[in-house]
């Protein structure tokens, strides 16, 4: 995990994209989009039907590293609504085995708005930890420090003649937005008048690696 510094709280980067908060002793992540291949199948798209395990069982290992003791998710945890009830035995099993065992707050986004709480943990809008608000997608007039998702965010550079993508997080010193941690999930440019919007000016990428965070300031 990477030490990273934002609102003047403390936190590490784990290298899925998620966010650990050690003062709260929550992993916080963004973006699941769970059962998105079966929500797809129903349309005639077929994708291998893995997503869903895949991602929780990510979810649990960095709960496992971590040794956290709750969990955020910041939106679109499910492709749609009804995501929970699609969820093969197993990934179901093991979700339930998180949500019971841990302080666990679904928080909804665009896609899972008014979700069914069939899997376990508390369902809300946003929430505010000591001072901080978990919301699915950045406001741009909020002047609270802010973290949520949405976005997607991807770092898109030019590397000994190679281009080289990396979800990323978007950061000015108020507000941060979490790259998508789902494991059937695509990504929108960093620098995208969108995030740039949402932000209010002053954005960098900030890309984890082994050590420490690359920052990448990103121009209007």
């Amino acid at each position: 995990m990477v030490p990273l510094s934002f609102a003047s709280r403390n936190f590490s980067v784990l290298p899925s994209g998620a966010l650990f908060w050690p003062d709260q002793a929550a992993l916080l992540i963004a973006d699941l989009h769970l059962e998105k291949a079966s929500w797809f199948a129903r349309f005639g798209q077929m994708l291998p039907p893995y997503d869903s395990e895949a991602t929780i069982d990510a979810v649990a290992e960095d709960v496992a590293l971590s040794k956290a003791r709750a969990v955020y998710c910041l939106g679109d945890s499910f492709h749609d609504r009804f995501g929970c009830d699609r969820l093969p035995e197993r990934a179901r099993a093991k979700l339930t085995e998180l949500t019971e065992g841990l302080r666990w707050v679904w928080i909804t986004g665009n896609h899972d708005a008014g979700m069914i709480d069939h899997c376990g943990g508390e369902v809300v809008v946003e929430s505010v930890v000591e001072g901080l608000v978990l919301r699915h997608e950045a406001e741009a007039d909020e002047t609270r420090p802010e973290l949520s998702g949405h976005f997607h965010p991807k770092l898109r550079i030019k590397a000994r003649g190679r281009r080289v993508s990396r979800r990323c997080f978007v950061a000015t010193d108020t507000k941060m937005i979490l790259p998508a941690y789902g494991a059937l999930t695509g990504g929108l440019d960093a620098d995208h008048p969108e995030i740039l919007k949402a932000m209010g000016g002053g954005a960098s990428a900030l890309v984890p690696v082994s050590d420490r965070v690359l920052r990448f300031p990103l121009a209007a």
